[in-house]
This record gives C-alpha cells, structure tokens and sequence, in this order.
C-alpha cells in the first residue's frame, strides 16, 4: 500500500491503487497522486523512470494510459482535469529511496507529531538507515546527524539550490536527454539609450 507522502487523503490512496500498476506496466514509478478540488477538480500525478528524470513524452504516454483505466473505474464523480507531471529539480521525496538517492542534497522535512519539540527539519540529506530518514541539522551552531522514521513524515521536498540544479543538469547531459544544440542563440540588442 502506498503512503501519505504519495497519497495523502483516501481518494488519493484510491487512485494510486487503480493508476500505480498502469504506470509500473509503463515502466514508470508513481511519484505522487493528488486529487485537487477548487474552481475545477484536477487530478495530478507525479511520474518518474526507475532511473530518474522523465520527458513530455512519456508524460503523454502515462497519461492516456491513465485516462483509458480511470474511464473504466470511474472513481471520480465531477468532472476533472488530469495534470501528469515529471516531479522536478525541487521534487518532492515520497519513497524511502528518494533519501539514500538525494543524499548531500538539502531537504525539508516535515512530521506529523513534534519531534524534540519541532515538526519541520531543513538540512542536508544523510541517507537511510533502516526504515530512518537521516538528516543533517544545525543544532545550536554545531551541525548533527538525527534520524526519523520514514512512516514519521507528513512531507518531505528537496531545497532548490545551485548545486541540485548542476546535478540534475549534468545528469540529463549524461543520458542524453540535455541537446544544448537545441537550444536558439542568445543575441543581445543594444537599447537606444546605450547608443545615445
């Protein structure tokens, strides 16, 4: 069964239960799931490749595959709109895995019960031991290694920083995804002021 970083509400567990083995049979890892209400309803789904990082098309993909088995459930009353999405540089950590990959890298994280008298820990990832998240935090002006438990989290994202975003990019590079030919050349236009 999935957990509350994946799935928060019941609705969102159930849709992770109909779409997790259509996207698994895709070759894809459910992310997050989250069905949102407001002006209009929207169904949104975070997906990813085993290895990381997924493209346009493969959220195409996922997404008519999606549509096709949520037309033969039918879980959702109203009509909605359905939002599938790469989970980004600043992504969100929703499987105990997310940490040990993400290790270095600076993270929120957010528990559902006080903890040392805190709910909310900013640090840089220290990987996993078991079923704990470890954490670096400063503490007092000395920084310290605390652990908690993965089922403890009601929240978790990484932090955007320089250093996530050269990782990222310099993975799609790597594999191939990142064609710098593609993109257009940037010419500067001298303003009239400069020529006056």
């Amino acid at each position: 069964m999935t957990n509350d970083l994946i799935a928060k509400a019941a609705i969102d567990r159930r849709m992770a239960e109909i779409i997790t083995p259509v996207i698994e049979d895709l070759g894809y890892e459910l992310v997050r799931v989250r069905l949102m209400s407001g002006k209009t309803t929207t169904l949104q789904i975070m997906a990813d490749s085993p290895e990381g990082g997924i493209e346009v098309d493969a959220c195409a993909e996922i997404s008519n595959a999606v549509s096709a088995s949520l037309d033969v459930e039918d879980p959702i009353l109203d009509a909605y709109t359905l939002e599938v999405s790469s989970p980004g540089i600043d992504r969100p950590l929703t499987r105990l895995k997310d940490f040990a990959t993400f290790e270095g890298y600076e993270a929120k994280l957010e528990t559902d019960e006080l903890i040392d008298g805190r709910r909310r820990f900013k640090g840089q990832l220290a990987g996993v031991e078991g079923e704990e998240v470890l954490i670096n935090i400063e503490d007092h002006g000395e920084t310290v290694t605390i652990g908690l438990q993965f089922d403890w989290l009601s929240d978790a994202k990484l932090v955007l920083t320089d250093d996530l975003i050269k990782e990222m990019l310099r993975q799609r590079k790597e594999a191939g995804t990142l064609n710098e030919d593609a993109f257009d050349e940037i010419e500067t236009v001298e303003s009239e002021e400069e020529n006056d």
